[in-house]
């Protein structure tokens, strides 16, 4: 009951609208200023991250045997 009164009582503030005026608005602006923030703050982070990893590959075991093999032989 008291659903159907609040919609009724909404359905005047929605026509009074204009379809083609319609903007997100300050709230709209604000969420995404806040996503925006949040993926720097996650960029640096990852960069401040990646920094610290210190990363060499070394050849497999059994990758070094089979290389010298068919390496070809000069005499």
């Amino acid at each position: 009951m008291m659903s159907s009164l609040a919609a009724t009582q909404l359905v005047p503030l929605a026509e009074e609208l204009d379809k083609n005026k319609v903007t997100p608005g300050v709230l709209g602006f604000i969420v995404f200023a806040v996503i925006g923030v949040a993926v720097w703050f996650l960029m640096k982070s990852m960069n401040r991250h990646m920094k610290r990893v210190d990363f060499v590959e070394e050849p497999a075991a059994d990758a070094a045997p089979a290389s010298s093999a068919q390496a070809p032989k000069t005499s």
